[in-house]
């Protein structure tokens, strides 16, 4: 089939909502990754039936279908690596329904997740899951990637809150998978399969998301440590100590010298690394866990604290932590961002394995991340016009993935595969694991038209 003609029978089913010009397919040409290529068009479905009937046809003629959120991933699991369609979910966008005495809140895939959250909290209720592309990222891409953030330790990640999917494969047929309630093990668990999933096995139009009492308090607390190891070793401790906190923010040496050479920020003499740590809950627990909290770090090679509860103190002590991303640009122009997330009491080892393994490379590595759970934000900085620091970091990031799997841990704790990893997953799975999981692939995808050429060498 001539693309013309695939073009008209696209515009058959999506109307001007089908897009060829050069112009919307290089907007749709890449996500946060950096990597571009350009697609054969863009579709923005409005109704699930669209869906069905442009994977019907995509299967028929073998044309790729790439799904897309809002482009916010890290690891080009949106980039449309063999041309075909892109299909931008955005225009599904609907909240379809709030259940508040049974806490839960069905969404369409377009939904922003900062609006989900705000329009939960409207009703006292509390959706968990907050990863720093919050503002724009939507549900449907979360789902795809299981995304995390900061208050994944205590409360956990996506897929801990996904409980049904309606899903369309790429044949075309409707699939549903799980159940509106808390309980159910009947059958295997295919909305766990999906989650994560990166879009290649189906497209989500709607999802059953559990939702939690909004929390009613909070506390932020800043602990500066002269050393890394001090601060890592000080993670653990809080954690023995019995307390819980919403987040565990973890800023090291290189992150700080970033922050203090950016400016804008008020940081402490003789602090080399930073805890940032909130807690919540009824008022009275988090005073006595915030009292807790402040005796261990002063137990703990503590410099100096600082605390708010306040939502205008709080914030200013996070600005610390959102400044450190801005700031990486100061370092080198290009980062290699990876998040490796390792068993927390490795922790100390791994940030110190990382600092050694920059300074015999002669590469800067800054790191910063979610400590409560191991999750390590790794950006490899180089100038990718000079050759030689360009080969010296692929280096540095498959010696740094072969540390994390010999730890016991992961080389993507909530960014995916996508492309970025795919070279290196064999680090981590065997033949058999792989063999397993390219036959679940075929068994959604028998004509691989979904996401096609992601996760898997």
């Amino acid at each position: 089939m001539s693309s013309s003609q695939v073009e008209r029978q696209v515009k058959d089913i999506f109307g001007e909502r089908a897009r060829f010009s050069e112009i919307d397919r290089a907007c749709y040409s890449y996500d946060a990754m950096g990597v571009s290529t350009l697609p054969d068009g863009v579709v923005f479905p409005e109704k699930e039936q669209e869906i069905r009937d442009f994977l019907k046809l995509a299967d028929q003629i073998r044309l790729p279908v790439i799904p897309r959120g809002a482009g916010s991933g890290f690891t080009g699991g949106s980039v449309p690596v063999r041309g075909g369609i892109i299909l931008s979910l955005e225009r599904m966008n609907r909240i379809v329904d709030i259940d508040e005495e049974n806490m839960t809140v069905k969404v369409m895939p377009g939904v922003v997740l900062d609006l989900l959250k705000s329009e939960v909290k409207g009703v006292g209720l509390f959706y968990p899951p907050d990863p720093a592309s919050l503002e724009f990222c939507t549900i449907g891409g979360n789902i795809a990637e299981c995304a995390g953030g900061p208050s994944g330790f205590k409360y956990g990640v996506t897929k801990d809150y996904v409980l049904s999917l309606r899903n369309v494969l790429p044949t075309g047929k409707v699939l549903v998978t799980g159940v509106d309630t808390l309980k159910g093990v009947v059958g295997y668990n295919l909305t766990g399969l999906i989650v994560g999933s990166e879009g290649t096995l189906s497209v989500v139009t709607e999802a059953t998301l559990r939702l939690i009492p909004y929390p009613e308090s909070f506390s932020t607390i800043l602990g500066g440590f002269a050393t890394t190891e001090e601060a890592s070793l000080a993670v653990n401790r809080i954690i023995q100590a019995g307390i819980i906190p919403a987040a565990i923010e973890i800023m090291d040496s290189s992150a700080v010298e970033c922050v203090r050479e950016f400016g804008g920020v008020d940081l402490h003499e003789g602090v080399g690394c930073y805890l940032l740590i909130e807690l919540d809950g009824p008022e009275e627990g988090v005073r006595a866990s915030s009292r807790k909290l402040s005796d261990t770090l002063s137990r703990n090679g503590v410099v100096v604290i600082e605390s708010a509860t306040d939502s205008e103190g709080r914030e200013k002590l996070w600005s610390l932590r959102r400044a450190i991303s801005p700031s990486l640009l100061k370092v080198n122009p290009k980062k290699l961002n990876e998040d490796i997330t390792v068993p927390r009491t490795g922790l100390p080892a791994m940030m110190r394995k990382i600092r050694e393994l920059s300074e015999r490379k002669g590469i800067p590595i800054v790191t910063f991340g979610h400590a409560g759970d191991g999750n390590i934000h790794v950006n490899v900085m180089i100038d990718d016009a000079i050759p030689w620091q360009v080969e010296e970091a692929e280096k540095i990031v498959r010696e740094i993935f072969s540390l994390t799997v010999e730890m016991g841990g992961t080389i993507s704790g909530e960014h995916g595969v996508g492309l970025a990893k795919k070279p290196y997953i064999g680090i981590e799975l065997n033949e058999e694991q792989i063999f397993i999981m390219k036959r679940i692939k075929h068994l959604f995808d028998p004509n691989n038209i979904l996401n096609p050429h992601k996760i898997f060498p």
